[in-house]
């Protein structure tokens, strides 16, 4: 099975007819209008029947599903795809499960530890990068300082500011 990723959340039942109240957690929460399927985090897969915008919320039927009493045990569970199946992003964008647990080195190639974090401040996302040290470097996620992030390879480089050395 591939790794997978969370999209959305069921927070309650919908009416008597066994469909759910689902916040999407997706920057693309119109990715559900195609999905067939799901996996909850035990592993078990809900083929999709239905699915209908409502406010910002999603109201979603599970095929062989039919009452209340069928989903009632289903409140409060992630929903979750394979990372195979998530969007595209363009180049130069990465998914935050894709930066964390990238290797760090300098731009000398020396070795800063590994991204355990990204933080999300508004202006700009900052790595939290664990050191050998125990101390914690935060990185800014600019150009100027991210040189290179190559997932495949699992490293990222960047370009320090001697203040943080």
């Amino acid at each position: 099975m591939d790794q997978l990723i969370v999209v959305g959340k069921i927070v309650a039942p919908h009416g008597v007819r066994g469909d759910v109240r689902v916040i999407p957690l997706t920057d693309f929460p119109e990715r559900f209008d195609g999905l067939k399927r799901v996996f909850l985090d035990d592993g078990n897969e809900l083929a999709i029947e239905n699915v209908k915008n409502h406010n910002q919320l999603l109201i979603l039927k599970f095929v062989g599903l039919n009452s209340r009493n069928d989903i009632e045990s289903l409140r409060g569970r992630l929903l979750k795809i394979p990372k195979t199946e998530a969007v595209r992003l363009p180049s130069g964008e990465f998914y935050v499960f894709d930066i964390i647990g990238l290797k760090v080195f300098d731009d000398a190639g020396s070795y800063l530890g590994v991204v355990s974090d990204v933080l999300k401040t508004g202006s700009n996302d900052v790595y939290v990068v664990d050191q050998e040290d125990k101390r914690q470097l935060l990185i800014p996620a600019l150009k100027k300082v991210i040189t290179k992030i190559d997932i495949p390879t699992g490293q990222m480089s960047v370009k320090l500011q001697e203040e943080w050395e």
